[in-house]
């Protein structure tokens, strides 16, 4: 499954909304430095659907805010 996710970095807290079906929004404490803020947001994620983070990758927008990530089965 292939969901869309608009980032914001360097939150002042983690969180996950559901925007649609296949749309999230996702807050996390990490600046944007060094691939910090994509692990932080493959974490919340993971907690987020209840699975191993091992299990989500990130397929498009490494540099970017808004990102697609596919989550394994």
């Amino acid at each position: 499954m292939l969901i869309k996710v608009k980032v914001f970095p360097d939150a002042g807290q983690a969180l996950v909304t559901k925007k649609s079906e296949d749309s999230f929004e996702v807050w996390v404490k990490e600046k944007p430095v060094r691939g910090l803020a994509n692990r932080a947001v493959i974490d919340a994620l993971a907690r987020y659907f209840k699975i191993s983070p091992e299990k989500i990758r990130l397929i498009k927008g490494f540099r970017e805010s808004s990102k697609i990530f596919e989550i394994l089965n």
